[in-house]
């Protein structure tokens, strides 16, 4: 259901949730490894973000990637909406193009209740409720 872009930028989120801040920055480079994922990847991804306000950076000798707490205040769902668009969580899961609510494809009735929920919980699920699961043992993020 999630692209691996959205997967990676939920992680790099993460990351920069648990090990960043305004006075602590980290470079693109320092998410790549623990992450897995490419450095030039994962740069372009941050990228992204920070032209919407979901990841903050300042350039220079001190510069990187970092958190805000309005960044910590953003969904889930926020950061595939802006990785992915609203389109591909709300497309046809058998990628009909016509499926709709008025012409449902054969799957239509059985994905959508579920979809809509999973929809529903990852946007209520903030960054901070994410980064809070992983500080406290609930779930685990490697690092």
């Amino acid at each position: 259901m999630l692209s691996n872009s959205s997967k990676y930028a939920i992680k790099a989120v993460l990351f920069l949730a648990l090990k960043s801040n305004k006075e602590n920055k980290v470079m693109a480079k320092d998410v790549a490894a623990p992450i897995n994922v490419p450095q030039a990847y994962i740069a372009k991804l941050l990228q992204e973000l920070v032209k919407v306000n979901m990841v903050s950076s300042k350039k220079g000798p001190n510069g990187g990637f970092y958190l805000s707490e309005e960044n910590l205040k953003k969904s889930v769902l926020d950061i595939i909406y802006v990785i992915d668009g609203k389109n591909k969580l709300s497309a046809c899961m058998i990628s009909l193009d016509a499926c709709d609510e008025d012409k449902p494809c054969p799957l239509h009735d059985i994905l959508v209740p579920s979809r809509n929920l999973i929809l529903k919980t990852l946007k209520g699920k903030t960054i901070y409720d994410l980064m809070l699961s992983v500080k406290s043992g609930d779930t685990f993020l490697p690092l």
